[in-house]
């Protein structure tokens, strides 16, 4: 039998598409003269983020690892005076297979100077709505959305409310850890599906899930997390936040990441200490999200798996 995995898993009509998209892409910045910069896809420093691997390389006889996203070396920009940029390129995770997932992906990132989150959310919205010629758009805080197909404030709702909760909406063989794992369970399997159609921008998340984003009350006086999640027919697509600019909780929240692998049994990265550096020197006040191209192109195309979208995904690599 002839061998046929020398080819493309994607049509050659969704590689015409993957490049008009691309193309689309750099006009939407241009318009708006937002410069696209590279940065490295190769680093001695990791990611701490607990839920995200990175994958490991050797170069020059050292350990090194693929970049999971631009991030790192945006803010370096950043903090360098670059002003508003983007990068849309490859990024890398380790052990993401399947129909939504690669280990090697398209991902778009880009920052503006002077916004934040609210700000930005609106920008990825008009991104979405042009390239996928939606018009429905919708904005709903992270409370909101909660009450609103569950009755139920993720912010003020007792450990155990969740957790009945949980046990009610989704089949599990499992007990969740703790509140935020109860809370992503029924995102992902009870309020992603309820989204609707359209473009749905997600915002005001808990404050446990910050990440790399500032934390602010809200107007009820609740600290919220100032970042946001796009999706478009309950596929989330961007993430997004406020980014926090203080040093030392940056290598807080480092330094907590580092001791829940620890705690977990994961491996432990060295983290990129040079964005702690950045921040001390000064990065100004900016808003950034990134986007997943794969899924972007799942949705324009209409396809089913990233396997269709992606010329030579890791099983033809």
């Amino acid at each position: 039998m002839t061998d046929t995995s020398w080819q493309p898993s994607a049509s050659i009509e969704a590689l015409h598409l993957r490049g008009a998209l691309l193309a689309d892409i750099r006009r939407f910045f241009a318009e708006r003269e937002v410069l696209e910069v590279e940065v490295p896809v190769l680093s001695r420093r990791a990611t701490s983020d607990p839920h995200i691997d990175s994958i490991t390389a050797l170069c020059n006889g050292d350990t090194a690892y693929l970049a999971t996203s631009p991030e790192f070396g945006l803010k370096r920009l950043l903090a360098a005076g670059i002003g508003d940029c983007y990068y849309l390129g490859k990024a890398f995770r380790e052990g993401e297979a399947g129909g939504r997932h690669n280990p090697e992906f398209t991902m778009l990132e880009w920052y503006r100077c002077g916004w934040d989150d609210r700000r930005l959310m609106i920008e990825v919205g008009e991104l979405l709505s042009r390239v996928l010629q939606i018009s429905q758009v919708q904005s709903l805080s992270y409370r909101e959305l909660f009450l609103r197909e569950l009755q139920l404030d993720p912010h003020t709702a007792s450990e155990q409310e969740l957790h009945d909760c949980t046990a009610r909406e989704v089949e599990l063989s499992f007990v969740p850890a703790n509140r935020d794992e109860c809370l992503d369970l029924l995102m992902s399997h009870r309020l992603e599906p309820a989204m609707g159609d359209g473009i749905t921008l997600l915002y005001d998340f808990p404050a446990s899930q910050a990440a790399l984003a500032k934390v602010q009350e809200d107007a009820t006086g609740t600290p919220v997390a100032r970042r946001f999640e796009a999706y478009v027919g309950g596929l989330e697509l961007a993430n997004g936040y406020w980014e926090l600019t203080d040093a030392e909780e940056q290598l807080r929240r480092f330094q907590a990441d580092h001791r829940y692998r620890g705690m977990h049994k994961l491996h432990v990265y060295p983290f990129e200490e040079r964005l702690v550096a950045a921040l001390e020197v000064g990065m100004p006040e900016c808003a950034g999200v990134a986007m997943g191209i794969d899924r972007l192109l799942m949705l324009a195309g209409g396809y089913a798996s990233i396997g269709e979208v992606i010329a030579f995904p890791i099983g033809r690599a």
